[in-house]
């Protein structure tokens, strides 16, 4: 009678344990390691400016990409192997991810208030006149609207790449999402090129610190989406995904329109009405 009572009270708590809906994540280090890196990264940048040392930047970086490859290592473990990715644990992951593109939404808008709060009513310090004088401005016509087209285009193609895997195309979303990438990639270079032909630094009056800070983290945001494509093409690759269980890519092709939207409000305020 004991042993069958035992039963009895264990089974619905071992039941109701495996079959709910939520997981709870075990202890993780890569949070804390990620957070030196960070602060290494920063510190590392401060050390750059002020005295030419690189490597705090290069053990930052170092400790950064060593975090992002374990950690999701470990989520892909969760999602694809191990099954506690449910239904309602993507609806929870959804939420986070339009709560984490909400916030870089307002990430941007305090840049863009900076922009307009100096464009807008120009001091007496840089002439009164926007843009400030003795400042030579890039031709928004030239590389900004080259990049234009690229961003454009690589919506277009990660698009084509989420209605191939939803429609179970495995090579056309190959395809599409690699060139995705490279047209990410692309556009990294000519922002580079840009900057480097550039008559102005990010020293030069509040013009070229709203500039280049702009500009600047929405580049970096670029190639943070182009590592996440990247990731997701190496997944597709790998069949990890179905048409059904997708969220790491549909997570990634959000976050690129996101970047998207941003530079359209980028090449029309900074580069083409701002000059």
């Amino acid at each position: 009678m004991q042993l069958r009572s035992s039963n009895l009270t264990t089974t619905p708590i071992s039941k109701k344990f495996y079959f709910s809906p939520f997981y709870l994540i075990t202890a993780s280090p890569w949070p804390l390691t990620g957070a030196l890196g960070g602060c290494l990264l920063a510190s590392g940048l401060v050390a750059w400016f002020h005295l030419s040392y690189m490597s705090g930047i290069v053990m930052g970086l170092l400790m950064i990409i060593l975090t992002m490859y374990q950690w999701w290592r470990d989520l892909i473990r969760e999602a694809t192997f191990m099954g506690y990715h449910t239904e309602f644990m993507m609806k929870s992951l959804r939420l986070g991810m339009i709560l984490f593109i909400v916030s870089e939404v307002l990430f941007f808008f305090a840049f863009f208030w900076a922009f307009f709060h100096s464009s807008l009513a120009p001091t007496p310090e840089i002439g009164c006149t926007w843009p400030p004088t003795a400042i030579q401005v890039i031709n928004p016509f030239s590389v900004p609207l080259l990049n234009t087209g690229v961003l454009l285009a690589s919506g277009v193609t990660v698009t084509w790449a989420h209605h191939a895997l939803l429609e179970k195309d495995r090579q056309s979303a190959l395809q599409s999402l690699t060139l995705t990438v490279l047209l990410g990639i692309y556009f990294t270079y000519l922002q580079a090129t840009e900057y480097a032909e550039a008559s102005f630094t990010i020293a030069d009056s509040v013009y070229g610190t709203t500039f280049f800070v702009t500009t600047g983290f929405h580049g970096l945001h670029v190639m943070i989406g182009t590592i996440f494509l990247l990731v997701s093409l190496l997944r597709i690759y790998m069949e990890q995904f179905s048409s059904k269980h997708h969220f790491g890519f549909e997570a990634a092709a959000w976050y690129w329109h996101f970047v998207d939207v941003v530079w359209l409000f980028l090449f029309v305020f900074v580069y083409w009405w701002g000059s």
